[in-house]
């Protein structure tokens, strides 16, 4: 009983090192989409899950996508940026300001930065992305951009 005990203890202790390192929303998140910039990819867990892994294309040299750790703020099926001579950006998610994850029809460039800040991906992954968060809800999605 006393080594339980201990466990428990230690895992408590993991927990509040993760919340406050900024990760406690993502452990207790439904959906959590993780980019890693140096890679260019994006893991996708579902309900503690790793269930997807995809290439992405984030900001090219001279632009930046934002790191941290983000909730989506607005969803679009279809979309146009008004910024950028109105490109298709299908499946939206925006989760900064003007910075969204979406698809793109560029897929020759996924796994290589080339986008002016947003994360783009492969349009059906894109679509599965946004039904996810659509069936699990933004409240329980985090978004988390790391190097």
């Amino acid at each position: 009983m006393r080594h339980g005990a201990g466990l428990l203890r230690l895992l408590g202790l993991a927990g509040l090192a993760l919340a406050l390192c900024g990760f406690g929303a993502a452990a207790h998140a439904s959906v959590v989409a993780r980019i890693d910039l140096s890679a260019q990819r994006m893991t996708v867990t579902v309900n503690g899950i790793p269930s997807y892994s995809w290439p992405v294309s984030t900001a090219r040299r001279g632009y930046v996508t934002p790191t941290g750790s983000y909730r989506p703020q607005r969803m679009y099926r279809s979309y146009f940026s008004r910024k950028y001579y109105n490109s298709p950006m299908p499946y939206s998610i925006f989760f900064r300001g003007g910075y969204a994850i979406h698809g793109s029809y560029a897929v020759n460039q996924l796994g290589s930065p080339a986008s002016h800040g947003c994360i783009r991906l492969h349009p059906s992954n894109a679509a599965t992305l946004y039904s996810l968060v659509q069936s699990h809800g933004a409240g329980n999605t985090v978004i988390l951009i790391t190097h």
